[in-house]
């Protein structure tokens, strides 16, 4: 957990904003009082996972091609 006080909070709001998108626990304190914390909303969490496959998964060609069994019902 990092302690910040006020004075730093509001000079370095943005350094602070990305730390705890980077999943820093943040307090804000005046003095030696803990006062807030900041955190992240969860809505604003970064999808790390997303796209993790891409350009790797191919399909073949002939996947769209149609089926013998269903030639009836085309």
């Amino acid at each position: 957990m990092k302690i910040v006080d006020i004075h730093e909070a509001k000079t370095q709001l943005s350094r602070l904003i990305q730390e705890a998108l980077d999943g820093e626990d943040l307090v804000i304190a005046r003095g030696n009082e803990p006062l807030v914390r900041l955190v992240l909303v969860e809505a604003a969490r970064p999808h790390r996972n997303r796209g993790w496959a891409k350009r790797q998964v191919t399909m073949a060609p002939e996947l769209d091609a149609p089926l013998d069994e269903f030639a009836d019902y085309q």
